[in-house]
């Protein structure tokens, strides 16, 4: 018996007893799917939206000050408008639920723009406005 009859017999042999790539991607896919109904997922880091609301003001609150209230952003970035005008963004968000009950996920993103001198310009907020007065009730 030649060197190629050994090779032969034993890719004949890894054939037979290997488990079909198909079966172990199906069985990957089901626990994930296990796995994902039974546990719950967050994103981002959490953040006081009523403490910024209360303390941050456009054209008087510094990055810095920004960042003592939130912490470091979860992204930063730069809004450029139609009439040319930029600013700095920076953006928070914290996203928690439970994939199989989607009615109790709770999601807020919040943006906020810095003018070139580095103070507040605007900021957006998405979320839950419960402990935080929208920019509108601040002055009454």
């Amino acid at each position: 018996m030649g060197p190629g009859a050994f090779v032969q017999m034993e890719e004949h042999i890894v054939k037979r007893n290997r488990i079909p790539l198909c079966y172990i991607v199906m069985c990957a896919l089901a626990a994930l799917l296990v796995m994902a109904g039974c546990s719950s997922m967050q994103t981002g880091r959490e953040f006081n939206y009523a403490k910024f609301s209360q303390e941050v003001r456009a054209g008087k609150t510094s990055m810095a000050e920004v960042q003592a209230v939130l912490g470091p952003p979860m992204g930063k970035g730069l809004v450029v408008e139609a009439d040319g005008s930029m600013y700095d963004q920076w953006t928070y968000y914290y996203g928690s639920g439970n994939l199989t009950s989607p009615e109790k996920s709770r999601f807020k993103l919040l943006q906020v723009r810095f003018n070139q001198a580095g103070t507040v310009a605007s900021y957006n907020w998405s979320g839950e406005l419960a402990g935080g007065a929208p920019v509108e009730e601040k002055g009454k």
